[in-house]
């Protein structure tokens, strides 16, 4: 009989998915947060764990992370689905569901009832001046100034085939949206791109201007998730259908932004006023604890790769010191790996091994290739001839050589090398946040998407006195490892 209920209570806590883990990701703008983090409190209070995953990036790289198993689940618009990710605007939420189930296995739930759609946003009084109320009024007024998002400006759906449907000779300039407003609010730029349901519209007191031409899909926002998803949690989500209107959407938003709410005070504010859950303690980490959680995740992805960057590249350059005909060709292979920017370098390696730490550590791995595999071959081909005749003449064999006459006076080079990888590390580290693996830049990337300096601050200070501490700690190594007399 015990054994009877012990079978049932474990098909019980199966069926519910209590304890069952559930990754959600979030793009790196305010709405996307809120949606992220409403869902995340929802599946907790049915009993999940969750893992969040947010700041990814852009629309493309929270798909890719979707796509190959990195999440299970984020927040997206029908709109951006149908254009930007299948390239087939004319398709309807229906037609997207299936063609999204057929080809990836994934699937969106109900829209949560609002249509953020794209817009171009003015000043009132610029509006008011030119009698600019459409799209297509921008035509007759080449001399405005307009500046965009980085994703607006390359989307299907975004600006280039936008300004191709309403002829706009308009060039733009591209920026990160979170800095458009206060670039509009300075005049330093005249129209942006915008979201209908932005805070800051109200705030600065924008025009958005009417799409005359129907150039813009509707962009209703739902939940997509991988097909694996259980059918309780597909169950927990059918609680969110039609539950947010675009007054709640941009009132939610406004909070964030201007009543300086975190995300989950306005995400459980929003579920419990609702009905959705019942009121419970919010547990806030405090500043400190979080920045110092934040700085220790930084230095493990900072010196993970620096290690194992020494532990490869320290041997490679021994090597290509020997073999000095193919020394030059390799090194220039490892230069071309500086070249590929580092957002970029991330997004690829998604496919491959996901989000998270993983592709962090081995981008800034191959960062850090360069400096201490150049620095250890120029090093050891420094060293004075003379001396490397006089080691072969007493007997010494190559190791031996290596051991006590070259590398010894290499080790200058050798280590500011390394002490140049360190530093790259640092600054580079901060880029992580956008695939999901934290530390210092999960401050700076969402002080962007909230233009506010603070967080932004946050994440720069000890950033930047984390490369000095680094400095100086080589200089210490410096003085403790090599000779007086090498160092001048």
């Amino acid at each position: 009989m015990k054994c009877l209920l012990y079978i049932t209570l474990f098909f019980l806590v199966v069926s519910t998915g209590y304890g069952q883990r559930i990754r959600v990701g979030a793009k790196h703008f305010n709405e996307g947060y809120i949606l992220s983090e409403i869902i995340s409190q929802l599946l907790e209070h049915e009993g999940y764990t969750v893992t969040r995953s947010y700041n990814l990036g852009g629309t493309l790289v929270c798909f890719e992370a979707l796509k190959n198993n990195a999440i299970d689940i984020y927040p997206e618009y029908s709109g951006t689905i149908a254009a930007e990710i299948l390239k087939q605007p004319q398709l309807t939420f229906s037609e997207t569901n299936l063609f999204l189930f057929n080809n990836f296995k994934l699937e969106t739930a109900e829209p949560y009832g609002f249509n953020n759609t794209y817009t171009l946003v003015i000043k009132k009084e610029i509006s008011a001046a030119l009698t600019i109320t459409a799209i297509s009024d921008l035509r007759k007024n080449p001399e405005l100034k307009i500046g965009v998002s980085y994703e607006f400006l390359k989307r299907q759906d975004g600006w280039e085939n936008l300004s191709k449907r309403y002829a706009l000779p308009h060039l733009p300039t591209g920026l990160e949206h979170g800095l458009a407003y206060e670039a509009l609010n300075q005049n330093k730029i005249d129209v942006t791109d915008a979201y209908s349901t932005d805070g800051e519209i109200s705030k600065y007191g924008l025009i958005a201007l009417k799409d005359d031409m129907g150039f813009f899909p509707k962009y209703e926002a739902t939940s997509l998730f991988r097909s694996e998803l259980g059918t309780h949690a597909r169950n927990v989500l059918t609680k969110l259908n039609g539950k947010i209107d675009q007054v709640k959407m941009q009132s939610m938003n406004k909070a964030v932004l201007y009543e300086k709410k975190s995300f989950k005070q306005v995400a459980n504010n929003f579920l419990v006023n609702e009905g959705i859950i019942v009121a419970n303690e919010l547990k806030e980490p405090s500043i400190l604890s979080d920045v110092l959680s934040k700085i220790a995740t930084h230095l493990l992805l900072t010196f993970s790769a620096l290690l194992l960057a020494i532990c490869f590249a320290f041997p490679i350059g021994v090597w290509l010191y020997w073999q000095p005909l193919i020394s030059t060709p390799i090194l220039y292979v490892a230069g071309l790996l500086q070249t590929i920017p580092s957002i970029a370098l991330l997004a690829i390696l998604i496919p491959f091994v996901g989000i998270g730490m993983l592709p962090a550590i081995i981008t800034l791995f191959l960062y850090a290739l360069l400096p201490i595999l150049r620095n250890t071959v120029s090093g050891l081909q420094s060293v004075d001839p003379l001396l490397k005749n006089v080691a072969e003449g007493i007997g010494m064999s190559r190791f031996q050589k290596l051991k006590f006459v070259e590398f010894p006076l290499a080790m200058p080079m050798i280590l500011s090398g390394i002490r140049i990888a360190a530093v790259i590390n640092v600054g580079t580290a901060t880029l992580a946040a956008f695939i999901g693996a934290g530390g210092l830049g999960e401050y700076i990337v969402t002080g962007l998407a909230l233009n506010s300096s603070e967080l932004i601050l946050r994440g720069a200070i000890p950033a930047a006195l984390l490369a000095l501490v680094v400095e100086i700690i080589f200089n210490l190594l410096e003085k403790y490892w090599i000779p007086k007399h090498i160092r001048n």
